[in-house]
């Protein structure tokens, strides 16, 4: 028969060369040296479609396309198609497992076919081993995501249900900003205890300390950066959370926590301004959503001044949390755990030393005043700074154990508990604009949960999809087919020798 020869670099094509169908299976193999001028001549070697088609069932045709990485050298190629020399593909390692042989194999073969397997298992094995703790890691990092997010929907719910009710007795909100302002003092302590604990090189507080402050610069905290890098951020946090409180006051919780949410859609369009972030059109429709579900929020309760002033502090609130994370990030970047927590203690010494005067001119001017002292609520008021303090950490140090997404996630699910609540507990009225207002604030801050590069994301996954769809397609013919050649090969004859 004739095999046809495809050179490279562009010689000649349709060059034949025959060789002979011989084998001898009592001579033992020869060198491939003696027919070394026929193989530099060989590079590509095409079997012609009627040769194949007349030889489909014989033993040294039916292995050329086969294998799991296919001919590789051109002695291969040879010996494959010729069965040369007593070359027996079928009986070594190019052993199919489609259907049985009629001969069976020799003793070495056997041998390489065990070892084979062997190999095979164990590789199997490892396979099945990292999949299992590549499963376990992730569901791992889910269930502490759930926890996450359980913990930061209640904090901030119960965070805010609380304040709500210590209003009744003391109306101070200012003052309640500043007494769980000071908590955060505490936060770097905390940090450097379960650093003790758990990292395996042990350091000083001091150490700690100086390590941690490198994150203002070469130079440490000094007090130029202390008010140019810390006094800045600590009005910010202040103000965030006593309009926060005060808008409280105002209108209902449910109200409140679902405004409040729109500072997601406020650090997008700050960072695309300042920070020259990448544009994203989804985001654009979640602001757009953000901003249309406030509009509506303000007219579900027609417009009045004390819902028109509680919405526009909780817009305010919103604005400057949004004005926090960008400046952070304009200015000092990215901070590990141990600077985070450093960070927030020196927002609590601010506060004591910076902030303290101001509850007391407003206890003396008698805009926040309380009398006496001992009818203070000083319960409500440990609680609310204690939820308010866990709630922090949990959102600066959780990412360590979860996803930043699920993290977010604990916010907007504090709307639908707060809803909850005041339907029991207050007179509020959940009309259809309401609603329509909280479902869309909420999808617009989902929107912005999606990650920068969803995009590409889902078009891989369509097309995942897609070629699985083509190979499950094909691996269904193939099994028509292989059905009816099986058919077949009861009556046609087998041309092995």
């Amino acid at each position: 028969m004739g095999i046809r020869e495809f050179p490279s670099g562009g010689a000649s094509r349709g060059k034949t060369i025959a060789i002979g169908m011989r084998r001898s299976p009592d001579v033992s193999p020869r060198r491939l040296s003696d027919i070394s001028p026929q193989l530099r001549q060989l590079k590509y070697l095409v079997v012609d479609e009627a040769i194949k088609e007349d030889l489909k069932w014989s033993r040294s045709v039916e292995d050329l396309t086969s294998g799991p990485v296919g001919l590789t050298s051109i002695e291969e190629r040879i010996l494959r198609i010729t069965g040369y020399y007593g070359y027996q593909p079928w009986a070594a390692s190019y052993k199919r497992e489609e259907r049985p042989r009629d001969s069976p194999a020799p003793a070495t073969a056997a041998a390489g076919a065990e070892t084979q397997a062997a190999a095979g298992a164990e590789a199997g094995g490892r396979t099945g081993h990292l999949c299992w703790r590549c499963s376990r890691a992730q569901l791992k990092k889910a269930f502490w995501g759930l926890a996450v997010v359980l913990y930061v929907c209640s904090s901030w719910a119960g965070s805010t249900q609380l304040a709500k009710f210590t209003f009744k007795t003391f109306d101070a909100p200012f003052t309640l900003t500043w007494f769980a302002t000071n908590w955060n003092f505490l936060v770097f302590p905390l940090y450097y205890v379960g650093h003790v604990c758990k990292s395996a090189e042990k350091q000083s507080m001091k150490q700690r300390y100086r390590e941690c402050c490198r994150f203002f610069g070469d130079n440490g905290l000094t007090l130029k950066v202390f008010f140019t890098k810390a006094a800045p951020f600590g009005v910010l946090w202040t103000l965030t959370n006593y309009l926060y409180l005060h808008a409280i006051k105002k209108i209902n919780t449910t109200d409140v926590s679902v405004l409040f949410c729109c500072n997601k859609a406020f650090v997008f369009l700050l960072s695309w301004i300042v920070l020259r972030d990448r544009f994203m059109g989804v985001r654009i429709v979640a602001a757009i959503l953000a901003i249309a579900g406030i509009v509506m929020m303000t007219y579900a309760d027609g417009f009045h001044s004390h819902s028109v002033i509680g919405i526009a502090l909780v817009v305010g609130s919103a604005s400057m949390s949004a004005l926090y994370k960008v400046l952070f990030k304009l200015l000092l970047g990215s901070a590990k755990f141990g600077e985070a927590a450093l960070f927030l203690s020196i927002l609590g010494v601010f506060n004591i030393l910076f902030i303290t005067c101001i509850p007391v001119i407003l206890y003396f001017t008698k805009v926040e005043y309380w009398s006496p002292f001992d009818a203070i609520p000083w319960g409500n008021l440990c609680g609310f700074s204690v939820l308010l303090l866990t709630f922090n950490i949990v959102l600066n140090f959780g990412i360590a154990v979860t996803y930043p997404t699920l993290m977010s996630l604990g916010i907007v699910l504090s709307v639908p508990v707060n809803a909850v609540v005041d339907h029991y507990t207050s007179k509020i009225v959940f009309n259809g604009v309401r609603v329509i207002a909280i479902i869309i604030i909420g999808l617009g801050f989902l929107l912005l949960l999606l990650p920068e590069e969803w995009d590409v994301w889902l078009i891989k996954l369509l097309t995942r999809l897609k070629v699985r769809k083509k190979e499950e397609t094909a691996e269904g013919s193939a099994d028509l087919g292989s059905g009816f050649q099986s058919k077949n090969r009861r009556t046609r004859p087998s041309f092995a020798r």
